[in-house]
């Protein structure tokens, strides 16, 4: 298949063409368990309307704003910073009337990951029912890795793909976004916390990754992965099973997952990852990926420099990045 040019400082166009795709609202019931029980829950997010927040970088200052069509009013200020201290200090109360004041155009904004300066990332694996783990058994807890945050870049913008590899692999993911404090949560209550979603690309370097038996390594290098293009968060959305997600390298469709395939749902996951620390404003957990990423595949296939990858979950968003050679 024939690679799109690397055009990366030419990339507004592609970027207002995704931003201005329809976002759908969904919305239900959590279910309850004073422990995680795996199932699919229906919920309801605390806010009282659809908002999609973004971060980034505008004349060498960060800043962060909220979506109005292919637009973007603007929020920060010394008092809030962030959108992490803006969802800390509104998420439980509802999000403020906008400001009135000048929009941005998408096509002047360099997008960061939504929440840039998280002060967590933890990540699943393994975590979708597929016909490819054969009679394997479920697991009973998830396997766990993190993520720091400059591992991550935003929509649209460069993949790096590491000099050291030849094994720079995809996996399309839902991130969960937290709004508020959570601390040995239970599962019935565990939605309450979460401000929303993000599309979510865990870039790993394979080889790397087998270096021990923990995944560090390969899931860290700088700006190997890519989270948006936005957060969005709504008070009704459709039950969180009816969501899916597809991953496409270069158009081709190469994952493909309904989120009722998930082991450990987001519930279960915030309020098992709560007993084990504190979840905090902004912290973010990657919910897993289906199998089709270019390790599972055999043969093996994984990405070049040039090639584009697309993780898409309807209703959420669409996230967009060019792999291009690591920076030096």
């Amino acid at each position: 298949m024939a690679k799109p040019p690397l055009v990366v400082a030419g990339y507004a166009g592609w970027q207002l063409a995704y931003l201005s795709s329809a976002i759908g609202a969904t919305g239900a019931e959590i279910g309850s368990s004073a422990l995680p029980v795996r199932r699919a829950h229906r919920h309801h997010v605390i806010g009282t309307t659809l908002m999609r927040f973004v971060s980034f970088r505008l004349a060498g200052q960060m800043g962060y704003g909220a979506v109005i069509g292919d637009a973007v009013v603007r929020l920060d200020s010394a008092d809030l910073p962030s959108l992490r201290a803006y969802i800390e200090r509104h998420f439980q109360t509802g999000w403020p009337d906008l400001p009135v004041g000048p929009r941005i155009p998408f096509a002047d904004l360099e997008l960061l990951p939504p929440v840039p300066d998280a002060g967590k990332i933890l990540c699943v694996a393994t975590n979708f029912r597929e016909a490819s783990l054969g009679d394997k058994p479920e697991p009973s807890h998830p396997l766990l890795f993190t993520r720091f945050a400059d591992s991550f870049v935003g929509h649209g913008q460069p993949l790096e793909m590491p000099c050291v590899t030849q094994a720079y692999d995809f996996e399309g993911e839902l991130a969960v976004v937290i709004g508020r404090y959570a601390h040995r949560v239970t599962s019935e209550r565990a939605m309450d916390h979460v401000a929303g979603y993000s599309c979510l690309n865990d870039g790993s370097v394979r080889d790397w990754q087998k270096h021990s038996s923990q995944f560090t390594a390969g899931k860290n290098f700088y700006h190997s992965g890519s989270m948006g293009p936005w957060l969005v968060t709504c008070d009704e959305i459709p039950a969180f099973a009816d969501l899916s997600l597809e991953t496409r390298v270069n158009g081709s469709v190469e994952q493909r997952v309904g989120m009722d395939r998930m082991i450990f749902d987001v519930p279960w996951l915030v309020a098992y990852l709560s007993r084990i620390t504190p979840l905090a404003p902004g912290d973010i957990i990657a919910t897993g990926t289906p199998s089709g990423f270019g390790a599972s595949r055999r043969p093996q296939h994984f990405l070049a420099v040039g090639d584009m990858v697309e993780v898409e979950i309807p209703g959420v968003g669409r996230l967009n990045n060019i792999v291009a050679h690591e920076r030096m």
